[in-house]
């Protein structure tokens, strides 16, 4: 068992970062994989896997590459550096570019757990790592980064709002598979059997992610640690976001939507970033279901968060909705 030793002092200097390179690797390594994080992404995944195993195919150095660095119990640490606040996508697959060659061909053997491959003995490892995370966002990222970016947004606002009313033990218990707080400042970040780590005085990135179930940690020793997690629940799902088509025809598309998210408590803010409509959209949208009897709202610490009432549920299940897994925000 991995476990990180994180004091008050840490955590209070704990924020969560949104990183266009960490999802662009959740995204390379899906289509790796071969399989969806969750039902939203299986579309992605049939549009663009087609040409990703083309592009392996027709250079297997890079296809080996990529089978040795994101490994299944450890990624290669040089495809995976500690995103900073505010970095764009050309920032951070630039620091993978300036890895000194023999540090990427020791990251890929501990990688691998194991000797290195001879083909992988090479000097242009780290400019052949940038150059296809570019060719991913340009093709398949980076089209649909706002929505992306939305949606990323929104769970931070979804976690945010937990730590305010549970504490950061709360939040990091439940971060991602494997991840528990066991107590006496210690925070389990997997199952594997490494050394801990103490991390008094530095930083600790929380990064969200759409494309994966797992995530990854990365870090800068001794100043900054991260911990990549995915979206909660149809957060990360936008085929959960699809309001029925009876229940649009009655309400509006974009009225239906937003009751349809409600089968768990949003905030106004969560429900912007995960529908992409603007807050005066929203808050008009609210105030008519508010009147009508179809949602409630309640505070929980400094939010508002809405659901849908009893009446609310009948009518999303009455319009084809199922009223399961439609929120997906922990609360």
């Amino acid at each position: 068992m991995g476990w990180w030793e994180i004091n008050a002092d840490t955590l209070a200097r704990s924020r969560f970062v949104v990183s266009p390179l960490d999802e662009t690797l959740a995204c390379l390594k899906m289509l790796h994989a071969g399989v969806a994080g969750h039902p939203g992404e299986r579309a992605w995944l049939a549009t663009h896997r087609p040409a990703h195993l083309r592009r392996m195919a027709a250079d297997p150095v890079t296809a080996l590459l990529v089978a040795s660095g994101l490994g299944r119990e450890w990624n290669a640490d040089f495809l995976t550096p500690t995103p900073a606040e505010g970095q764009s996508f050309a920032e951070g697959v630039a620091r993978i570019r300036a890895t000194r060659p023999d540090v990427a061909r020791a990251d890929l053997a501990v990688s691998l757990g194991g000797t290195l491959p001879a083909a992988l003995d090479r000097d242009d490892l780290p400019e052949r790592a940038a150059a296809l995370l570019e060719e991913v966002w340009a093709e398949a990222v980076g089209p649909d980064w706002d929505r992306r970016r939305r949606i990323l947004e929104a769970d931070v606002v979804a976690r945010t709002a937990q730590v305010s009313r549970g504490g950061w033990a709360t939040v990091l218990d439940a971060l991602r598979p494997g991840t528990r707080w066991l107590g006496d400042n210690r925070l389990q970040i997997n199952l594997n059997p490494y050394p801990p780590r103490e991390l008094s005085g530095a930083e600790l990135l929380l990064v969200p992610i759409t494309a994966q179930r797992h995530g990854w940690v990365a870090w800068e020793e001794p100043e900054r640690y991260a911990m990549v997690y995915p979206c909660a629940g149809a957060l990360a799902d936008d085929g959960a976001r699809r309001a029925p088509a009876a229940l649009g025809a009655l309400l509006g598309p974009a009225r239906a939507g937003v009751l349809t998210l409600l089968g768990t408590p949003m905030s106004t803010s969560q429900l912007v970033g995960v529908t992409g409509q603007g807050l005066g959209s929203v808050g008009r949208h609210l105030r008519v279901l508010l009147d009508a009897g179809l949602v409630e709202r309640r505070r929980a610490g400094r939010s508002v968060l809405y659901s849908r009432t009893p009446a609310g549920e009948v009518l999303v299940e009455a319009g084809g909705g199922t009223g399961e897994g439609t929120g997906g925000v922990p609360d």
